[in-house]
């Protein structure tokens, strides 16, 4: 296993048990303690630690999301697995509006095999990643460079988003709350997301297991604003009850198993 990989599983479980221990983590992953050691310094560099006697909590709070770099290699296998059903909803010719998102990213790349589609994003990776793509037309939104989330934001990426219609806009977000419905962390990117929501005929949102009943700093707005909700593994009933009555259509499952609940207004 790489070292970012590893890093990517321990984030993971920083944020769904908010504490690991070193020698639990040593032995998980079959590496020294001195190694986990330095995985779980990096990852207080990258601010998603505080370091402890004998292991590591989770730092911050909903209000901040973790790094970037942190994110992207966060359940890398549930991302997969939901970037391939998104792959298999798109087609040639279509447009898609994507966010800054890690899965988003994940995403477009399930989308390479695609000949002619029409992407614009505010993601400075999908942007970078993309451009080899020389039959597909790529447009930046512009704007002003959110080092954290490694995106652009503000009002000249919220006017290039409204000068455009699209058919897709593919989300992500930072959780998913029966209070607060769609959540994330930040008010710019939040405006960024609710432009593209409206620029588009469908919004899909990717979200993977750990999205579910968890809030965020700030509310991206209610459940029906998706049209279609893609996840990795099964949610509890309670959660595909929630989504069947708001309207929105909920596929998840591998490759080998995908199921779809359709809402319960289409």
């Amino acid at each position: 296993m790489l070292a970012a990989e590893r890093r990517g599983r321990i984030a993971e479980q920083l944020q769904a048990e908010a504490r690991v221990v070193v020698s639990q983590l040593s032995a998980q992953f079959d590496v020294s303690e001195e190694t986990i050691r330095r995985d779980l310094e990096r990852l207080e560099k990258e601010g998603l630690a505080t370091r402890t006697y004998g292991g590591a909590i989770l730092a911050g709070s909903d209000r901040a999301a973790p790094p970037y770099a942190v994110r992207k290699n966060t359940n890398p296998e549930g991302k997969m697995a939901i970037a391939r059903q998104l792959a298999a909803l798109i087609r040639d010719g279509d447009t898609v509006m994507v966010d800054e998102s890690s899965t988003a990213a994940y995403a477009v790349r399930a989308m390479r095999p695609l000949r002619d589609i029409t992407l614009i994003t505010n993601s400075l990776e999908i942007l970078q990643e993309m451009g080899s793509q020389e039959s597909w037309h790529i447009i930046s939104t512009g704007g002003s460079l959110r080092r954290d989330v490694m995106a652009l934001a503000g009002p000249h990426a919220l006017r290039t988003i409204a000068s455009y219609h699209v058919r897709w806009a593919v989300l992500s977000c930072r959780g998913l709350d029966g209070r607060m419905g769609l959540a994330d962390s930040s008010d710019e990117i939040v405006q960024v997301k609710r432009a593209m929501m409206d620029a588009a005929d469908q919004t899909v949102l990717l979200a993977d297991c750990r999205k579910f009943g968890r809030t965020g700093f700030v509310a991206l707005g209610p459940l029906e604003l998706a049209d279609r909700l893609i996840t990795d593994r099964e949610p509890p009933e309670e959660w595909k009850t929630r989504l069947r009555e708001h309207g929105v259509s909920l596929t998840w499952g591998g490759p080998e198993n995908i199921e779809t609940i359709e809402s319960a207004t289409i």
